[in-house]
């Protein structure tokens, strides 16, 4: 059964919520950081992407990076713009983006649970950012920005999660972007214990998007407890991190696609003709976004193709997915790129950027040639998870994005 306890959150004053509030750390390159949160001094980017203090040409990695993030979210705490709140307390943060609205409950999610693997995930991780994450959760003493789990939707905290939001939140605020953001404190004990209780009841919890900060909190809390193996009571602050818990009936993946270098050598006509072999198709006066699956865009040379595959692909979960179809019949056998994970050749761009990123990306010369992707389903994420298995690499891209700085968690309460 799942685990969810309230914490004593440090969160801006609501007069300073929407400066602090910031974009994930891995959503932004430097560069973009940097312009974003210039004039700003009081952007959780300072926090999350402390190299934007710093030198450009310093490394990313330079350990003055991690003390400057420390010493950035002790400035906001020491001049009072993240506040502690007096007692644990449940939150309840929602997001609206146009027409669609999410909202899940705020708590800290068991270590434990994500070792053993009641917490599932869905993607492996990539070395170097999860040591990046680690050193920063160990550098701040805090998780300071919220991993986004999901869980099956349950009628009971879904009427808890209607009560809490039918009320006026502590923080509300439109972001640059256009997206709302609103929290609520849950304070009242009753109401914390019926929380508590009702994901008591959840059998299992998934990781949706965060799986970098999730390997590392649990990498620091698993440190942690050996370091104090003495005096460990398995209660410390440590041994749970920050998270958001969804219902999966309110979550939208957005479609994640794909951008590749070069053609391997081929000319434009062999590489069309060799994508012909294994696809229907069909030359697009209009920009390819695939309706159902079974459907991929491809932009190349100045012109969309739609590639069209016979709906049956078996039972497998993974192999079904549209990520991995693209990487079975084009992206391995004709582009050769054996490892997306680790092959220099190709990026992966989020469905928000919207298919004129993929032009432009082909446009500039930077890229050969783009693929839009029909998204991943929340159902096909939970039955990969409750499989045991693991999709393909940017597999699905959430949004809204969680905003960082509006509740972090210390490790040492």
């Amino acid at each position: 059964m799942a685990t969810l306890r309230p914490f004593r959150a440090y969160r801006p004053l609501p007069r300073h919520a929407a400066a602090v509030a910031s974009r994930p750390y891995d959503v932004l390159s430097s560069q973009e950081a940097r312009q974003e949160a210039e004039g700003d001094p009081l952007s959780f980017l300072h926090v999350g992407k402390p190299e934007i203090d710093l030198p450009v040409d310093l490394d990313l990695y330079d350990d003055r990076v991690y003390q400057k993030g420390r010493e950035n979210l002790q400035r906001l705490i020491r001049d009072g713009i993240l506040v502690q709140d007096a007692e644990p307390c449940f939150y309840v943060y929602a997001q609206t983006m146009g027409d669609h609205t999410q909202a899940g409950f705020v708590g800290c999610a068991s270590v434990q649970e994500y070792l053993n693997d009641a917490i599932k995930k869905h993607e492996l991780t990539r070395k170097e950012k999860e040591d990046d994450r680690t050193r920063h959760v160990k550098e701040t003493g805090a998780h300071t920005g919220p991993i986004f789990l999901t869980y099956r939707s349950n009628p009971e905290l879904d009427g808890l999660l209607g009560r809490i939001a039918g009320g006026a939140p502590e923080v509300d605020f439109v972001a640059s972007d256009g997206i709302r953001h609103r929290v609520w404190v849950v304070r009242d004990h009753a109401l914390q214990e019926k929380i508590r209780q009702g994901f008591a009841w959840i059998p299992t919890l998934y990781v949706a998007d965060g799986h970098h900060r999730s390997a590392a909190a649990a990498r620091v809390g698993k440190e942690m407890a050996e370091l104090h193996q003495a005096r460990h009571t398995g209660e410390e602050e440590y041994n749970y991190f920050l998270a958001v818990l969804f219902p999966h009936t309110q979550l939208r993946i957005l479609d994640y696609n794909r951008v590749v270098k070069d053609l391997n050598g081929l000319s434009e006509p062999a590489f069309l003709e060799e994508v012909g072999k294994r696809f229907s198709l069909t030359r697009s006066a209009s920009p390819v976004r695939p309706a159902r699956k079974g459907e991929i865009g491809m932009y190349v040379n100045c012109h969309w193709y739609r590639l069209q595959q016979p709906p049956s692909r078996g039972t497998d979960p993974v192999a079904s997915l549209e990520v991995s179809v693209l990487d079975r019949e084009i992206l391995r056998p004709i582009l050769a790129i054996d490892d997306v994970r680790t092959s220099k050749r190709i990026d992966f761009v989020g469905g928000i950027r919207g298919l004129g990123e993929l032009e432009h990306r082909v446009d500039s010369g930077e890229m050969a040639v783009a693929f839009a992707l029909y998204p991943t389903t929340i159902e096909e994420l939970l039955a990969i998870a409750d499989a045991g298995t693991i999709m393909p690499p940017k597999s699905t891209w959430f949004e809204p994005k969680l905003r960082d700085g509006l509740l972090v968690h210390m490790l040492e309460g």
